[in-house]
């Protein structure tokens, strides 16, 4: 990463970011947005992400400041990179560690052949229904809102590209992978339909997102150092008053 970058937000930036675990998305870009307004002395600028990453997730946001958050739906459309851990044995409501453990079975009979054997089956285009607890909306109500008031919603199916998916480590009730997946692809439910087609069950424990195309968590900024450097860096552009 460039240690001197110069920045003018209001015309237009690009930046990397490496979310921390806990955050939203939305939480990020709040952030840097009362950061910017305050370093500028503005009262509205506009802050936007190219593709949500799950609050207990971490890894690479673009940010898009002023007249680049045009440049939004282009980012969005690129295939994305994860490295992540499955748990296996049991499944949760939320496919992932948000929500507590819901079915157990067992996991014996799973071997490295066995994993090889799916995992090769989940390479290519394939049909895959989103987490009840996601952002897909139906009829206009996220479906994470409708989950936590226990109400039910029929969930369609969407079509999605595995470009690439290798597993890195099986031991225990733990598998390590990475995937390079199409937009709109779900890794919680990835996770869940890989446990399925073991004969057993899996969530996801662990999921960092490492590249968007040609973007890399390399060369992405740290949070809290990205705030700082918003806040003091002779070289972000102050715009003179209309």
């Amino acid at each position: 990463m460039d240690t001197h970058p110069e920045y003018n937000f209001k015309s237009g930036t690009v930046l990397l970011v490496d979310k921390p675990i806990g955050w939203t998305s939305f939480d990020v870009v709040n952030k840097l947005r009362y950061a910017i307004k305050h370093r500028l002395g503005i009262r509205k600028i506009k802050v936007g992400h190219a593709g949500t990453l799950d609050p207990l997730a971490t890894g690479l946001l673009i940010i898009c400041t002023g007249k680049f958050t045009k440049k939004l739906n282009d980012f969005q459309g690129l295939p994305k990179t994860y490295t992540g851990t499955m748990k296996l044995g049991g499944t949760t409501p939320s496919f992932d560690a948000e929500s507590e453990v819901n079915e157990t079975f067992p996991i014996d009979h799973i071997t490295p052949e066995l994993v090889e054997e799916t995992r090769k089956k989940f390479l290519g285009e394939q049909d895959q229904y989103p987490p009840i607890f996601s952002a897909v909306k139906v009829d206009g109500v996220p479906l994470y809102k409708r989950a936590r008031k226990g109400q039910e919603a029929e969930i369609k199916s969407r079509r999605v590209i595995i470009y690439d998916f290798e597993i890195s480590r099986v031991e225990g009730d733990e598998i390590d992978f990475e995937v390079t997946c199409s937009k709109g692809t779900y890794i919680r439910s990835l996770a869940n339909d890989f446990g399925k087609a073991l004969g057993s069950g899996a969530y996801l424990s662990a999921l960092r997102r490492t590249k968007i195309n040609d973007f890399e968590i390399e060369k992405a900024w740290d949070l809290q150092e990205l705030v700082t450097y918003i806040q003091t860096s002779e070289k972000v552009i102050i715009p003179e008053e209309d």
